[in-house]
């Protein structure tokens, strides 16, 4: 039940990691805090990588050629992801965005099934219905979808379909290295992934929107902070996805809407609406069936 562990860990640190990210989108705009993320992050993943190699004694895994087609996809779906979702959180509410994009296990156990041909037992496929209900109660407003809240939606949604797809792929790299404990091949790819985003956003950054880059630079404090929590976030999420499905791991990171709660309340002084409360039970309901399943 590690695995169970670094999910809890890590949903924690993106809570924290959206919330520090959601606030630099106010002043650097959705591309640029997209960036950070990843820029910020790598040597924290090279960090994590180093620790990892000390303490588990073991040498870096060789890069089979089949490792490189599933890195690539996860790490450019993520990228899309992470960008949909900032710009949901400019027009919706910290907790309504990320129970948008907490609808992710549901797709994630079905991506799962298509791409790596992971099953789901029906105590399972029910634990993760219960719980994505719960996380779409949580989420729908009050009266209709007024002030963006259309465009919130689809920018919501479609994040968490590209968190499925960059799970799902993230999970496939791990297995496909050759050799190495579960924890030196999750370093392993976390550190491969964040460098082939840091390299694809520099160059498109470069060309595009050299103001941005340089209003990053300018900001590094907080980008720092942010960069560190993302790092430490997907180091957990890897650890979580070398030993349970992307399913799994998914649907106990629903939780994370109970962090958000907690952050949207003391940071961006957000109110919670009456029927967040059962949706929030439904959600401790579907992660009780999960561990009983």
């Amino acid at each position: 039940m590690s695995w169970a562990l670094f999910t809890v860990i890590a949903a924690a640190a993106q809570t924290l990691r959206n919330a520090l990210q959601r606030d630099l989108t106010t002043r650097l705009g959705v591309g640029s805090a997209t960036y950070v993320r990843f820029l910020f992050g790598f040597p924290f993943a090279l960090i994590f990588l180093a620790l990892m190699r000390a303490m588990t004694g073991e040498a870096l895994p060789a890069l089979a050629p089949s490792v490189w087609p599933p890195v690539v996809i996860a790490a450019l779906t993520q990228i899309g992801a992470t960008g949909l979702m900032l710009q949901a959180m400019r027009s919706r509410s910290f907790v309504v965005t990320t129970a948008y994009i907490k609808t992710e296990p549901v797709l994630a156990a079905l991506f799962g099934l298509i791409f790596l041909g992971e099953t789901l037992s029906v105590p399972m496929a029910i634990a993760i219905l219960v719980a994505t209900g719960g996380v779409v109660m949580t989420a729908w407003p009050k009266s209709g979808l007024p002030g963006g809240g259309l465009a919130a939606l689809v920018s919501g949604l479609s994040s968490a379909a590209l968190f499925a797809v960059s799970a799902v792929f993230f999970r496939a790299a791990i297995h496909a290295l050759p050799a190495g404990c579960f924890g030196i091949r999750a370093s392993t790819i976390l550190a491969l992934g964040l460098f082939f985003q840091s390299v694809a956003l520099t160059l498109y950054l470069a060309l595009f929107d050299r103001p941005g880059l340089c209003a990053i630079l300018r900001l590094w404090r907080p980008s720092l902070s942010a960069g560190f929590m993302g790092a430490a976030a997907s180091q957990f999420w890897f650890l979580g996805f070398a030993l349970a499905t992307a399913g799994q791991v998914r649907t106990l990171a629903l939780i994370e809407v109970f962090f958000a709660r907690i952050v949207s309340g003391k940071m961006f002084s957000e109110k919670p609406a009456p029927r967040e409360a059962f949706g929030l039970v439904l959600i401790v309901l579907g992660v009780a069936l999960l561990f009983n399943s």
